[in-house]
């Protein structure tokens, strides 16, 4: 039992060291809740997280066999997802009466399924999209911000997840109409472009530019600046800052790891500041 709890921890652990909350997004995802393509069941408990933290638009899942029964195949070089379930062990154990009494115990196993984004399937199996994307109000302030950004990253709509590659210096956004409403869209972007200012084109921060280590203090600092930073941002254009919000459990490790620490909690305030100035073209002095 104890290795199916490690193979769930490293996973989740692997998605926080992506910048991914399993537990929480401000932004949708086509057919909500994730289940399985050939049942129909909806995944429930922790699978419920290890599946929507993939980044998948697809809500449909299946195990490697289910795909081939279908007549698809998985394709190359994909790696599945861990699924966890609860299995009954039965036994007959005889008492010193002689009786003989069954035994029940649970046995926590996994096996592995694939989005179905992650294989190829014969259409007729193939599901019609489920949820329309969400009603998208751009808001003028904050696109400003955005398109005046001196020496901006690249910006792509890609994968429904947010997070800055520095080797690649890009921003990935989920698509905009996957959002629950648009402030949390800015709140997101403002919070990866914080980031990005890291980069040793930009304002050159360590959190950036060294390589770090998940729940080092390097690592929480960078992130408590990317949070700062987009308050700041959120403040200036006026919107509520949903990325405090959303991502309270996520800081919540940092900030307990900081709060001995007035001096950390101080430099990564100021690096926030120069942070956001930067995004709105402020001269640094």
């Amino acid at each position: 039992m104890s290795r199916v709890y490690q193979i769930i921890t490293d996973r989740i652990i692997s998605q926080l060291e992506k910048g991914t909350v399993p537990w929480q997004r401000p932004w949708s995802k086509e057919g909500a809740w994730p289940k399985n393509l050939v049942s129909g069941k909806e995944y429930r408990g922790v699978n419920v997280f290890l599946l929507s933290a993939g980044g998948y638009t697809s809500p449909y899942w299946l195990t490697f066999k289910q795909a081939q029964d279908l007549g698809g195949s998985v394709n190359k070089g994909e790696h599945g997802s861990p699924v966890i379930f609860w299995k009954v062990n039965e036994r007959e154990k005889e008492s010193p009466e002689g009786e003989t009494k069954t035994e029940k115990s649970m046995i926590l196993r996994y096996y592995t399924v694939f989005n179905l984004s992650q294989m190829v399937l014969p259409e007729k199996h193939i599901p019609l999209a489920t949820k329309t994307e969400l009603t998208f109000q751009p808001i003028e302030v904050c696109e400003n911000v955005v398109a005046k950004m001196p020496q901006k990253p690249i910006i792509r709509h890609g994968e429904q997840r947010a997070w800055y590659k520095p080797h690649a210096d890009l921003v990935n956004m989920p698509k905009y109409g996957t959002f629950t409403i648009p402030e949390a869209y800015y709140s997101t972007l403002f919070h990866e472009l914080t980031h990005s200012t890291g980069h040793f084109s930009r304002l050159n921060r360590s959190g950036i530019t060294e390589l770090t280590h998940f729940g080092s203090t390097n690592y929480s600092k960078e992130e408590l600046v990317a949070e700062m930073g987009a308050a700041f941002l959120c403040g200036h254009t006026g919107i509520e800052n949903h990325t405090i919000d959303n991502s309270a459990s996520y800081n919540a490790g940092w900030l307990k790891k900081l709060r001995g620490d007035s001096k950390l909690v101080i430099l990564a305030a100021a690096d926030a500041q120069k942070a956001a100035d930067f995004v709105l073209g402020v001269k640094l002095t």
